[in-house]
């Protein structure tokens, strides 16, 4: 085993190799089965030789050492079998709680390299699958290679000369199985590609099946999901024939072999008298070997795989930076923000989102961010709450760096209201108290706040009222309901900082002006950004900052950039389209 295997195993010891008394126990009960396996053929030569022969043979010896040889091989694998499970989940569950922890905390970045369904599936399946996989093929290799030593050595013991046949016939049996084995590993590899495309294509379709019918793109699609289904079938074949190839070559060579050890084993019989209990055993035992050796000459594929799945789990792991986190806190911030010569990058080699800027936010005031799409509002607000972090510059909360703050803490200080609403599937209470635990939720105070978000009437409607499951991201509710429920949350966490990013986009303009009443009571006495499109929003705030290409290229209220006549005034003109 080189260095990087055994590094490779090493990695796995802190989540497999515990407890170490099950591992004990396995491999025990494995060598027990294992040692079983020439006991069958050793049973077989008295009963043969001897047991036809009246008197000479106890006619419930045969049978009682059958089912004792049966029975102490079942109880063994029992054994094994739970001794491997119990390591195996433990293993599981402790790799899967680090890597979902890890996914919890990783930086933002992680989420921009990996989609949501290569993610569900490294930390559900792929690890499952790897662990599953590699437990069982090392338990397998010890049982089989016990196995292997245990049939030689009978064999030698029976008759060494008619083993010396059976040893020229192991090399070319295996010879052809690592040829195939490598083979079908190369299938298999593309066969898992072609499954992971096929899942894609369907992932794809089912999140844009409104898009999709939109375009009348569904024979497009459907020829897209036949060309890999195609490919999926034609690997399929090959593995089929592959695999099926095994078994012909295999019974070839062992009956060549087998005539071979027949016709010297009527010569020795002509000669030393080899007796037909000798001779059934040995054959019994040279063809219960053929399994193990077959097995073994295919352990290093499940074993590579099962390597090569749980490492996508530990890279994960390694490759996913936490974020960092100061130790700097407090309760409740004052809300008081400067951005100082600040610029961002989302990729190296690309140009900057936002450049050099510098802004200060007193504490208390109404700050409106106004430009055309891609102009750098959003990724301003996304720096406060460290979603992104700066590429160069400063960025303070208070007068306390945001990096030299508790992450825990920080984020307590911001209230968001997206215009990309998220949800959980739970109940309404538990997404609009989303982080408080659901034993200290107060009832009252969500009941509070979906009224003041405008969904009273649309909770007492409903059968289960605020215990009602919204559904996978609130597909069971409207756009603007949708909205609606996240301000609540907003309401409820009541953050002095808040984060209005179109908050209001899906609304209509009742809807709107009902829920602006809420926000402006909301917005009291709390540092406020707000991107938006609309002139209701826009023309209470204390300041309007307008950006374009990442740069603030005007700022100050509604009626001083009117007069200004610049940027702003066309935008305003225009109704705020481009916005």
């Amino acid at each position: 085993m080189n260095k990087s295997l055994r590094q490779r195993f090493a990695r796995l010891l802190p989540y497999f190799g515990q407890p170490k008394s099950a591992w004990i126990i396995a491999f025990l009960a494995v060598t027990i089965a294992a040692c079983t396996e020439p006991m069958i053929p050793a049973a077989l030569k008295p009963l043969l030789d001897r047991g036809f022969a009246k008197g000479s043979l106890s006619v419930w010896m045969i049978p009682v050492t059958l089912i004792a040889l049966f029975g102490v091989r079942g109880i063994a694998g029992f054994v094994a079998e739970l001794a491997v499970t119990k390591v195996t989940s433990k293993g599981l569950m402790k790799l899967r709680q680090a890597m979902f922890s890890k996914v919890l905390d990783a930086k933002f970045e992680l989420f921009a390299d990996q989609t949501s369904s290569e993610l569900a599936n490294t930390v559900v399946y792929e690890v499952n699958n790897g662990s599953t996989l590699l437990v069982n093929s090392l338990m397998a290799l010890v049982r089989d290679t016990v196995t292997m030593v245990a049939l030689v050595g009978y064999l030698l013991y029976l008759n060494w000369q008619l083993t010396t046949i059976v040893a020229i016939m192991l090399p070319a049996i295996a010879f052809i199985m690592v040829k195939l084995s490598k083979k079908l590993y190369g299938l298999s590899k593309s066969s898992q590609k072609a499954t992971d495309d096929l899942a894609y294509v369907v992932e794809e379709n089912v999140l844009a099946h409104r898009d999709i019918r939109l375009h009348a793109a569904q024979p497009a699609q459907a020829d897209r999901f036949m060309h890999i289904s195609d490919t999926l079938r034609r690997l399929s074949m090959k593995t089929t024939a592959a695999s099926a190839a095994m078994k012909p070559l295999t019974q070839m060579i062992a009956a060549v072999a087998l005539s071979a050890i027949i016709s010297v084993a009527l010569v020795q019989s002509a000669d030393v008298g080899t007796s037909v209990g000798e001779f059934t055993a040995f054959v019994t035992a040279m063809l219960l070997l053929v399994a193990p050796i077959k097995h073994l000459s295919e352990i290093a594929n499940p074993i590579t795989r099962g390597l090569a799945s749980l490492e996508r789990g530990f890279d994960l792991l390694d490759l996913s930076d936490s974020e960092h986190s100061g130790t700097f806190s407090k309760t409740r911030a004052d809300g008081h923000i400067e951005f100082l010569n600040t610029s961002v990058k989302y990729k190296e080699g690309t140009g900057f989102a936002v450049e050099n800027l510098s802004l200060t936010i007193d504490h208390g005031e109404t700050i409106a961010l106004v430009g055309s799409s891609g102009s750098g509002k959003t990724t301003l607000v996304n720096l406060l709450p460290r979603f992104l972090e700066p590429y160069s510059g400063n960025i303070s909360l208070d007068n306390q760096l945001l990096k030299d703050w508790d992450l825990t803490s920080l984020r307590n200080q911001f209230s968001l209201v997206s215009q990309h609403v998220v949800m959980l599937n739970d109940s309404l209470a538990n997404n609009v108290a989303l982080g408080v635990n659901e034993a200290t939720v107060d009832r009252n105070k969500v009941q509070q706040c979906l009224e003041a978000a405008r969904l009273g009437t649309f909770i007492a409607d409903l059968p289960r009222g605020i215990d009602t499951t919204v559904g996978h991201n609130a597909v069971q509710l409207s756009g603007g309901q949708r909205q609606r429920l996240a301000i609540a949350r907003a309401l409820y966490k009541d953050a002095p900082i808040l984060i209005l990013d179109e908050a209001t986009s899906a609304l209509d303009a009742e809807s709107e002006r009902a829920v602006q009443e809420a926000l402006q009571v909301l917005m009291k006495n709390r540092t406020t950004l707000v991107i938006a499109h609309r002139l209701s929003t826009v023309e209470h705030a204390d300041r309007i900052v307008v950006m374009e290409a990442g740069k603030i290229i005007e700022i100050g209220s509604h009626a001083k950039l009117l007069a200004d006549n610049g940027f702003y005034a066309k935008l305003y003109r225009l109704g705020l389209h481009s916005a």
